[in-house]
Order: C-alpha cells, then structure tokens, then sequence
C-alpha cells in the first residue's frame, strides 16, 4: 500500500495499527483493482503525488494502489487525515483580573444576547496569549505576532467601511516559527475608551482584542469581545419639565415631568392635569421612544422603536382632573444617550404623550430627555466618570398622521 503524505516520526497508535493491519491484508488477499470494487460502495483514489477522487456511495476508500478500504477503516483514515491539514495552532486570551472582573450583557447584530467582561474608560486591558501549537502538526513558521486593542464603528448597511477609532498594537514576537506551545504577556495602560459599547438596529460600536499570527499565505486571527460602559455623575442642573400643550377651544392639558435627565434605573415622576375638555378621549398613554440616527446630512437614516408604554388612562376625562404618571425605567433595555459619536451616528430617547379620541385620532406630543449611566458609590470615589451635559432639546416636527397638540 502507497501513502503519499510527510508524515511525523512518530504516528499515533490507531494509525499505525490501522497501517500494519492494511499491509498484512494486502499479502494475504492481493490488491482490489478498481473493477473489483464491490458496488455501491465509494472509493477513494490517492495517487503518488497526493491527488484523488471520489465516486459511487460513501461506504470504502481505495489507496494509490487499487487497495480496498472498509468503511470502518475509512473513518479511522479520515481522522487521521484530518488531524495532519486540520488547524495547527489554536489561539486563546485570558484576562488578568478575570476572576473578579464583572460581565456585561450586549446583544448582537442577529439579536442574541452574548455575556462579556465590562471595562470603563481609562482602565488597562492586560492579560495573556496562549498559542497551543497541534499535536502532529508541522512547525509553525511567522512573519511575527501581535495583539491589537480595537475600538470599532460598522454600519450594518456598509460592512466593508468600518471605521477604527481606536487602535492600539503590542508586537509579541518577532518573525520565525513556532514548534512548541508559547503564552505572551500583554497589556494596554490606561486605554482611554471614548463612548459606550452600542448594538442597534444600523450600527455597531465594538471593543476587542485582536491576535494576528502573521503568514505568508493567509493570517491567524483571534478576536476576543470587551463591552465598555461609560458612567456619569449626577448633572449640576436637572430641571424638571413642564408644559401647556392642547388644541384651541378644544383640548387643553397640562403636563409635567420631575427631570429632564434620568439615569437608566431611575423613575420617571410626573402628572397630567386637564384644564380643558371638549372632545371625547378613549384611551391616553405615556410613550418611551428610543430614535437611533446613522450617516450625516441628507443621507442620515433614523429608525425609530417604542421601548416603553405606560397606560395613563382608559375612559374620559373631566376638566380639572389630575393623573399621575410612575413609569420604572429599570424593567427596559436601555442605553445611555449617545450624541454624534465619532460623526457616525447618535441615539437619542423622547417622551411621547398620546391621546386617542372616539373617533381614532391621535394627538401627541414628544419632549426628548438625556437617559445617563450613574456609576456606582466606589467608582465615584475613583473617579471613573463624567460629569453630564444636557444637550440642547431640537424642536420636533408635527406629521400629518400624528397631529401635535
């Protein structure tokens, strides 16, 4: 029997059993030419210089030389097979601080939800690269080996133009080769990680560490995920908000939120008070609206989603009549307010107040509040956060469908 492959000095003992049980059969019965092959069964050809085929029905595999191989022995060939051209080095990073460092939950593009190490802005990101180099392969030879700290904006509509704000290289070794298992000590001192980690309905804003063993051919890569949370102190100025809003001689009604800026466990406090009421209302509900906003200028795409209702009422009201509002936002999956980050996108949340009457029309009104990260007692005291600015509220536009009040 002809094998036509470099293979180690020292094989695995199932391989050399199944070899020197192929080579006493060969004595004892003769080769099995390719006509004698037993139909129905599939028989794989490797000629000296490595080339084959397949044909028929995968149940026998046949050497260079017409020799017949069960489908027993096939399976045995094919794992053997498979752990000379399978991968040759397998790559893994492990964080310093693994053990006491907390996790963070962050959905992916195709909407699963993925658990990860969290950091904040200004940590170091150190740790180790291990290389574990296959047992039976052939050495390793590299152009060099480095590891990144990658900071990543990817628009889903365009994901061959990802924009890298932050990029940050450790060269780990030099060009050469690698026969034996290796682990590289790596670390990033007080990476500054400038907005918060982000998947939407557009966009993506990711951290990770990226290993590259760099090869003539093609590259081994090794991405490892980080989530980073940006945290803020409580705003010098929180003003509540309050507003008359309604249609003439028709509607009038006055409302009124406690802040205009709320952290994402806070509790939106408010009322509803009517001073005016000549139309039948059926139904009224407090709105959460989560409006993410990609691109720039004309070409700016906005996709809007209803992250919260809060039913204020159910039946009509009478004039002088006060509701309160109590909407927990702890309950939602919510992000921080994030405004023109890098010129790429923002997401911006809004009140939206609703009003249906009898006959199905709807009235609103929307006023924008700044949804902020509050950081924990302990990191206040190292400070690790940022003081908050209120970002100036855009008037927002009245549509046909929705009329404002």
């Amino acid at each position: 029997m002809k094998l036509s492959a470099d293979l180690p000095d020292k094989l695995p003992a199932s391989a050399t059993q199944y070899i020197d049980a192929e080579l006493v059969r060969e004595k004892e019965d003769g080769p099995v030419t390719e006509q004698e092959q037993p139909e129905g069964d599939t028989a794989m050809f490797l000629s000296d210089d490595g080339s084959g085929g397949l044909e028929g029905s995968a149940t026998g595999m046949a050497d260079g030389s017409g020799e017949y191989w069960t489908e027993a022995e096939t399976l045995k060939g094919m794992s053997f097979l498979g752990g000379l051209f399978g991968p040759v080095c397998e790559i893994d990073v492990l964080l310093n601080d693994a053990e006491n460092r907390k996790t963070a939950e962050l959905k992916t593009e195709d909407g699963k939800v993925e658990k990860h190490y969290m950091f904040y802005d200004g940590e170091s990101v150190s740790g180790k690269v291990n290389l574990n180099v296959k047992q039976g392969g052939k050495r390793l030879e590299h152009q060099g080996i480095r590891i990144e700290f990658v900071g990543q904006i990817e628009l889903f509509s365009d994901k061959s133009n990802t924009h890298e704000f932050v990029d940050l290289v450790k060269e780990l070794a030099l060009p050469g080769e690698l026969t034996q298992n290796r682990s590289f000590d790596f670390e990033f001192m007080q990476v500054e990680k400038p907005y918060e980690s982000y998947t939407g309905t557009n966009v993506r804003l990711r951290y990770f560490l990226r290993v590259t063993i760099v090869r003539r051919l093609s590259d081994l890569v090794k991405e490892y995920e980080l989530i980073v949370h940006q945290l803020a102190s409580y705003p010098d100025v929180n003003n509540s908000i309050k507003m008359e809003v309604g249609i003439e001689d028709c509607l009038h009604i006055e409302f009124e939120y406690n802040k205009s800026k709320y952290h994402l466990k806070d509790v939106i406090v408010g009322k509803i008070y009517f001073l005016l009421v000549r139309i039948k209302i059926q139904h009224m509900e407090l709105q959460l609206i989560k409006k993410e906003m990609t691109g720039i200028g004309p070409s700016t795409t906005t996709e809007t989603e209803t992250v919260a209702k809060y039913e204020i009422m159910d039946g009509a009201p009478v004039k002088g009549e006060s509701i309160p509002i109590r909407l927990f936002l702890a309950g939602y999956d919510l992000t921080a307010t994030m405004r023109d980050v890098n010129k790429k996108f923002s997401v911006r949340y809004f009140l939206n107040l609703v009003l249906v009457d009898e006959e199905d029309r709807r009235y609103f009104k929307q006023q924008e509040i700044v949804l902020w990260r509050k950081a924990p007692e302990k990191m206040r005291k190292r400070n690790f956060h940022q003081r908050y600015e209120s970002p100036e509220p855009r008037p927002q536009p009245v549509t046909a469908e929705q009329p404002e009040m």
